[in-house]
């Protein structure tokens, strides 16, 4: 699979689950890529996801979505 298509697949996780009402709770960067930590709060339910990111532009993507947040 080439970088800009595994790009795409992580940017459309993230917007999907920006979409969804989730926010960016942490993110945690290693030499292995960054580990974005979503939540969404409904009523009293708390839920959150966990998106392991490999490529540096869809890191640069989820760091500019965590500015505008």
């Amino acid at each position: 699979m080439s970088e800009y298509t595994q790009y795409l697949q992580e940017k459309d996780k993230i917007d999907v689950l920006l979409n969804q009402g989730y926010s960016i709770k942490s993110i945690t960067e290693n030499l292995s890529g960054a580990f974005v930590e979503f939540e969404r709060i409904t009523g009293s339910t708390i839920t959150s996801e966990t998106l392991h990111i490999l490529t540096a532009d869809a890191r640069k993507y989820f760091s500019v979505k965590l500015i505008h947040q």
